[in-house]
């Protein structure tokens, strides 16, 4: 009886910890695919060339165009809503926290070096280009653990030629 016992104890830890290698699993598909989805995000931005500026023969980054593109990508990559909520056919939960979008211009000597302490990230752009910080948050499926969250980063230059 008591071999019965231990077989039922023991099946129990071991579906227990394979579950939780199947979570631990879907978080990094996770955080993959908001890597992927800040990434295109951010190169889609730094592709919205300046009409004005481009007729003078400069090449620059439209700051709302740029604003817009990301937006979009970030909303069809991640399934989003307009306000950053999830859609019910969402992988995620929680709403996408964009907390830095910044387009350097002209404005800056090239090559620039980007530097955010608060959130310990650093590029070096090479020529105009745009930076995506965005907090996502991984709901896990075990109450007795905390969510998993991340501040995905992503730049992107503009592409010339």
């Amino acid at each position: 009886m008591y071999k019965l016992l231990l077989i039922v104890v023991m099946m129990s830890v071991w579906i227990s910890i394979h579950l939780l290698q199947v979570e631990e699993e879907l978080a990094m598909k996770t955080l993959f695919q908001g890597k992927h989805a800040i990434n295109r995000a951010a190169h889609a931005a730094a592709q919205q060339l300046d009409p004005l500026a481009l007729s003078r023969g400069e090449l620059l980054i439209a700051p709302d165009a740029a604003a817009q593109a990301a937006s979009q990508y970030l909303q069809a990559n991640l399934r989003l809503d307009a306000r950053g909520v999830p859609l019910p056919d969402s992988f995620l939960k929680h709403p996408v926290e964009l907390l830095v979008f910044e387009v350097v211009n002209l404005d800056h000597s090239f090559p620039y070096t980007y530097q955010n302490e608060l959130y310990q990230y650093e590029v070096t752009l090479h020529r105009p280009g745009v930076i995506i910080i965005a907090h996502v948050v991984y709901p896990r499926a075990f109450s007795l653990m905390d969510s998993i969250e991340w501040y995905i980063k992503g730049a992107s230059e503009l592409i010339t030629g």
